[in-house]
């Protein structure tokens, strides 16, 4: 019955957007994987007191939304590439969890992001403002996040007829750049870890992080978190495929990078604050460096 209400509530919010029953249709099994996967989510953290099972699957359920999106539309070039581009995405970012720990051979068992540890010591955030905060912000918001960076394969299949544009190919473009760019940095923070924590020897490339304590070398001499820049930019422009598909520079799908962005930012400031209070440094590293967009922050003299 449930389901049945939240259908009804898509498909008269969509129709306002859309006006074709396929559209409808493929919007409302996006948005049933959705409810199960908030639920999942939800119920698995409160009864492991892990709160990664959204991270565990973020990598993952645009993967979904994609290959449901290419079964129903399968002979549309554009979302072709799309879900190409997204499951290449996924798979590395995958794969870059599990080398973390982030998967278990036990579903809901595997590292949880230390951060969230660091919440759970607010005093605003105990008993069960803390289950609030898993169903509210964790598991609802993120994953409604998700399915709204996905977004642009819907406008893609409302338009599967318009054939691929000069945009289409630079919107592909880039966003296989950033995957590349995204890669390295993972790759030398992973690499920085494991010197940090004596697992590989150490070498020269990252003296002065292991010195200081945080990464400061490879991309993060450029910005504080390129990792973080790519991923942002990944979903930048991934929004615009739906640009060539419909022809408008601001359509609706706008509000998933835009809000992804608004959680990077959150999300970055947090993650510094404890950086912050562990290494003395590394607030002169912040005066220095800039967050995402590798511009100067200060006039030379």
């Amino acid at each position: 019955m449930h389901i049945l209400f939240i259908n009804s509530l898509t498909d008269s919010w969509l129709s306002f957007l859309i006006n074709q029953p396929i559209i409808n249709q493929l919007f409302n099994t996006w948005v049933s994987i959705l409810i199960v996967t908030i639920l999942i989510c939800f119920i698995v953290g409160e009864l492991t007191r892990n709160f990664s099972q959204v991270d565990k699957i973020w990598s993952i359920m645009p993967i979904v939304y994609s290959g449901v999106t290419l079964f129903a539309f399968p002979d549309s070039p554009r979302v072709l590439i799309m879900s190409l581009l997204v499951t290449f995405w996924g798979l590395r970012l995958s794969y870059n969890f599990y080398r973390k720990g982030g998967y278990n051979i036990i579903p809901w068992k595997g590292e949880e992001d230390y951060r969230w540890a660091v919440l759970r010591q607010n005093p605003k955030l105990k008993g069960f403002r803390t289950t609030l905060f898993n169903l509210l912000f964790i598991s609802f918001y993120q994953q409604v996040l998700i399915m709204l960076f996905s977004t642009p394969l819907l406008l893609a299949a409302q338009h599967s007829d318009k054939a691929l544009t000069g945009l289409d190919f630079m919107a592909a473009g880039f966003m296989f750049l950033f995957i590349l760019i995204e890669t390295i940095a993972d790759n030398q923070l992973f690499n920085f870890h494991l010197q940090k924590q004596n697992k590989i020897s150490r070498n020269d490339r990252f003296t002065n992080s292991l010195n200081k304590g945080f990464m400061m070398d490879g991309l993060w001499k450029y910005v504080r978190h390129p990792n973080f820049a790519a991923e942002q930019s990944i979903w930048v422009s991934f929004y615009f495929f739906g640009v060539a598909a419909s022809g408008h520079w601001i359509n609706w799908t706008l509000t998933g990078p835009f809000l992804l962005i608004m959680l990077f930012i959150g999300s970055s400031d947090f993650t510094e604050s404890i950086s912050k209070q562990k290494y003395p440094e590394y607030e002169d590293y912040q005066e220095n460096v800039p967050k995402f967009i590798p511009v100067s922050l200060k006039s030379k003299k």
